[in-house]
């Protein structure tokens, strides 16, 4: 009986000993990996900015070469010389891409949404410009914002394509114009609604840029690029 007793007073020992060795090779293997883990997402984090760094640097690198050819420009067309628009189409429509930039100071003072035309959708991530009549693309190139006029979807303004690319834009119909279905804020991943070639912003972002159109001194100066 004594030796019966013994025996199963060791296997409990045992027992517990093998349970409380497992439990500390458990805590402790959590312990030693977990910084690992940390480590990771760190560097997961840090590519990730480094990623949106880039882009961002990437889009200012490509506004600040237009603005330069757009300055040259203007000095012998008679725009005015304070601002001018400037759409790089290169950018996802859900995330701003029409900007305002000021000449002088050599910098964007703000960005808003704009479409592109339903004929220029070419398969994920790239898009497709014509200058053709209803073939609902935009199109690229400079234009002269001409005056306003209220239509279907309220405040608008005339264009006159400048270049090859665009000459066909009074023609096709092409404005500037509001619209609710843009959204004031970026919503990327999210695409926007498409127009039929117009240039379509919120009807927020369209008040906005009217203070700058009808307070220039001359027409402003907006260059579709890609």
């Amino acid at each position: 009986m004594l030796i019966k007793t013994c025996i199963t007073i060791a296997r409990a020992g045992f027992v517990f000993t093998a349970g409380l060795l497992i439990t500390i090779s458990a805590f402790g293997y959590f312990i030693w990996h977990k910084p690992t883990f940390e480590s990771d997402a760190k560097a997961n984090t840090f590519n990730s900015t480094e990623s949106v760094n880039k882009s961002r640097s990437e889009i200012l690198f490509r506004i600040k070469q237009k603005a330069l050819l757009a300055k040259d420009y203007i000095k012998v067309s008679g725009f005015d010389a304070g601002h001018c628009f400037l759409l790089d189409m290169r950018i996802p429509s859900g995330k701003r891409r029409f900007f305002v930039y000021n000449l002088e100071k050599d910098s964007v003072e703000m960005g808003g949404l704009v479409t592109h035309g339903s004929g220029s959708e070419n398969g994920p991530g790239e898009l497709f410009f014509s200058n053709t009549p209803n073939s609902n693309c935009t199109s690229l190139g400079k234009y002269k914002i001409g005056k306003s006029y209220f239509g279907n979807f309220g405040l608008a303004y005339k264009l006159y394509g400048l270049d090859n690319s665009n000459s066909r834009a009074f023609e096709r119909f092409i404005v500037l114009h509001g619209y609710g279905c843009v959204p004031d804020h970026d919503v990327l991943p999210f695409p926007i609604c498409l127009s039929l070639g117009c240039l379509t912003v919120s009807p927020a972002f369209i008040a906005r840029l009217k203070t700058y159109i009808d307070g220039s001194t001359g027409p402003i100066l907006l260059w579709i690029y890609y």
